[in-house]
């Protein structure tokens, strides 16, 4: 995933959901952007920190700029929501992701298919007459170099998860691909004390044959790349860094 109009700036403010302001480090120019990341983001949105905004100005949009990506510790954090679907479609074509437990290779995927009340991610078909699902989670949040997810409940996942318990008991091969959206972490794992539900509906899922995958990538202003698999433990010890 590249950017082609990125500009520096600082942070300011969160004004909602939506929209941040902040402030051009070229020009000192105070602009208000489109956040691409409903989640909190508390830990890395924090006054005066590094962002990367891309510059795409149109008549339809009420900014001119996304904000994409922040600096935490000298360390860039993608917070582009649409980014994860996209790099992982790209590493399925071109095989940098191997899902464990095929026998075939993929050669047909398919994107937004409905499933159940549900759409999911991704659909693939491979060259063995294998079928599967795929559902994409991006993960910004991390602490001590630990990986969670959500960073604010989330229906639709708890829901996706659910729907992948169904399909696999069907005889689908299922998957939930997280991808973090930096490169300091060493183990994933579900944010049990934000969604305790989605924690035991992952726990279920897993039982049930659902494989739970994450992702580590490059990042910096302008650029998200995957770089390596790393282990997703249900177990593993997560504290809120604002706790």
């Amino acid at each position: 995933m590249k950017y082609e109009h990125i500009q520096l700036a600082y942070f300011l403010e969160r004004k909602n959901r939506f929209v941040a302001s902040c402030r051009l480090k070229e020009s000192n120019e105070i602009v208000d952007v489109h956040v691409k990341n409903t989640g909190r983001g508390k830990e890395v949105l924090l006054p005066e920190a590094v962002v990367a905004l891309n510059f795409l100005p149109s008549t339809k949009r009420k900014t001119a700029y996304d904000l994409i990506a922040v600096k935490k510790q000298n360390h860039w954090y993608n917070i582009d929501s649409s980014a994860p679907n996209e790099v992982v479609f790209s590493a399925l074509l071109n095989q940098t992701i191997v899902l464990p437990g095929l026998n075939g290779n993929i050669n047909l995927v398919k994107r937004e298919v409905k499933y159940g009340q549900s759409r999911i991610d991704f659909y693939f078909e491979t060259d063995k007459k294998e079928k599967g699902l795929i559902e994409v989670k991006g993960m910004t949040l991390e602490n001590k170099r630990v990986g969670a997810f959500p960073d604010a409940p989330t229906a639709r996942g708890l829901k996706h998860v659910r729907e992948l318990i169904h399909a696999q008991e069907k005889g689908e091969h299922c998957y939930v691909v997280f991808i973090a959206q930096f490169a300091n972490i060493d183990v994933a794992t579900i944010h049990e004390k934000m969604q305790p539900e989605l924690k035991d509906t992952a726990d279920t899922a897993i039982k049930k044959g659902v494989q739970f995958l994450c992702y580590a990538c490059h990042v910096n202003a302008t650029q998200l790349e995957i770089t390596k698999e790393v282990p997703f433990d249900l177990e593993a010890s997560f504290c809120d860094p604002l706790e």
